[in-house]
C-alpha cells in the first residue's frame, strides 16, 4: 500500500540575504529556521537529503563542506548531485518507503562564487564533439528557440510577455533577486546574446538556499494543521546528445503524464490552480505550457496573449517570479516546490493566489531541458 507523504514546513533565503555569508552559515540558518517552524529538533530528523554541485560550488565533494551544518552528523543522509528537485523526489521516496518518518531536503547554490554559467554548462556537453565548439546552456537554448519560432510562429513579443509578467510578479517576492518593472519594448531592445535570445530573456545568476521538511502521514498530522500532500510525481531524462533529441517534444510531456496519472488529473488546465515552472529562458515557459498540457502544441504564445497565466488568469504561472527572477542553478527546482507548497498552505504572502487547492511544481536541468521533473501538491 502506497504511503502518504506531506510537506510540513519550508524555509528559504534569497540572494541579498546570503551574498556575504558562506555555504556553512546559510545552510545552518535555513535548516534551523525549518526545524523551528515544525517545532522539532535535529535528533528527530529521520534522514537528510541534500543537493549541491561540485561544478556550481567550485569544490569537489561539495556536500562535505556543509554536511554538519545541515544536521548530517551521524545521520542517515545522502547527496543528490545537481537538481534540488531530484533531492526532493529522493527524500519523498525514502519517507514513502516507511523506513523514515521525517526527511529534511536541502539545496544550495552561490553562483556569485563560481565561473560564469556558460563555462560550467559547456562541461555538460560531450567532450569530443560538442564541447570543443563551445556549446553551452545559452547556445543550446537559442537552437531550441529558433526551431520553436520557425515551426509554430512563436514571436519574440510573446516571449517578452513572459519576462514582463514574471519580473512584475517578483516584486511581491522577498526572496527574488531580479525585480523590475519592464515593458515588452524593454525586453526587445535589450542586448541580443544568441538569436533570438536577448539579455532580459535570460535568468540571472543568483544565490539562494532552500529547505523542505517531509513527513509521513501520521507524523505530518502531529507537526502541522496544514500538511501539503504530495499527490503525484514524475520525471524523465532525455538523450545526452543534442542531435538525438526532439527539442519541442522532450521529456517534460512524459514526466507530466506520470505525475497527472498518479494524482488523478485528467484536465490540468481546469484542475490545477497555480503552477511554478522552471523557465531559464522566456520562450521556454511558453513551450512548457504546451508540454504540461495547459494548451495545445504550438499555442503557448496564444496562451499568454490571452492572459491565461497572469495572477488573475485562469492558471497563474510563477507568482513568485520564477527562475527569470532568481536562478540559483542547483536550488531553483526545490524552490519551485517550496513556492508551490506555500501557495497550498495559503502562506505565500503578497504573492498568494486565492483558493489554491492543487499546485504544480516543475524543474528542468541540463541543456535545453534535458531532464524534467513534475510534482503535484494538494490539500
Amino acid at each position: 500500500m502506497t504511503k502518504k507523504v506531506a510537506i510540513v514546513a519550508v524555509a528559504q533565503m534569497g540572494h541579498d540575504e546570503i551574498f556575504n555569508l558562506n555555504i556553512r552559515e546559510i545552510t545552518y540558518q535555513v535548516v534551523k529556521s525549518l526545524l523551528a517552524q515544525a517545532g522539532i529538533s535535529r535528533e528527530e530528523i529521520g534522514t537528510i537529503i541534500t543537493s549541491s554541485s561540485d561544478y556550481w560550488q567550485g569544490i569537489s565533494c561539495s556536500n562535505s563542506y556543509y554536511y554538519d551544518a545541515v544536521g548530517g552528523y551521524l545521520k542517515n543522509s545522502s547527496k543528490t548531485e545537481e537538481d534540488g528537485a531530484f533531492a526532493f523526489l529522493y527524500g519523498y521516496l525514502r519517507v514513502m518507503s516507511g523506513h523514515f518518518d521525517t526527511a529534511v531536503v536541502h539545496a544550495v547554490t552561490k553562483m556569485s562564487e563560481v565561473p560564469e554559467s556558460s563555462t560550467l554548462t559547456n562541461m555538460y556537453a560531450d567532450p569530443f564533439f560538442q564541447r570543443p565548439i563551445g556549446i553551452d546552456d545559452l547556445s543550446a537554448a537559442a537552437l531550441q528557440a529558433n526551431l520553436y519560432m520557425a515551426r509554430y510562429g512563436i514571436t519574440e513579443e510573446q516571449a517578452a510577455k513572459v519576462v514582463v509578467k514574471n519580473l512584475g510578479n517578483a516584486r511581491n517576492n522577498p526572496y527574488a533577486f531580479k525585480k523590475e518593472k519592464v515593458t515588452v519594448e524593454d525586453v526587445l531592445k535589450s542586448e541580443r546574446l544568441a538569436y533570438p535570445i536577448k539579455a532580459l530573456d535570460c535568468a540571472p545568476e543568483s544565490d539562494a538556499t532552500c529547505a523542505i521538511l517531509l513527513a509521513s502521514e501520521e507524523k505530518a498530522k502531529q507537526l502541522t494543521e496544514m500538511p501539503v500532500w504530495i499527490k503525484g510525481v514524475g520525471w524523465s531524462v532525455d538523450d545526452y546528445f543534442l542531435g538525438d533529441r526532439n527539442f519541442l517534444n522532450g521529456g517534460l510531456k512524459r514526466a507530466a503524464q506520470k505525475a497527472y496519472a498518479m494524482a488523478g488529473i485528467s484536465k490540468p488546465l481546469g484542475e490545477i490552480n497555480v503552477a511554478e515552472i522552471c523557465e531559464p529562458y522566456s520562450y521556454q515557459e511558453l513551450l512548457w505550457y504546451e508540454q504540461l498540457g495547459f494548451c495545445r502544441e504550438g499555442e503557448g504564445g496564444k496562451f499568454i496573449d490571452k492572459g491565461m497565466t497572469s495572477l488573475d488568469g485562469k492558471l497563474p504561472v510563477n507568482p513568485s517570479g520564477g527562475v527569470l527572477a532568481a536562478n540559483p542553478y542547483v536550488a531553483r527546482g526545490l524552490i519551485r516546490i517550496a513556492e508551490a507548497a506555500l501557495q497550498v498552505m495559503g502562506e505565500a504572502e503578497n504573492r498568494q493566489v486565492p483558493d489554491v487547492k492543487t499546485a504544480l511544481a516543475h524543474s528542468t536541468h541540463g541543456l535545453a531541458g534535458q531532464h524534467h521533473s513534475v510534482v503535484i501538491l494538494g490539500k
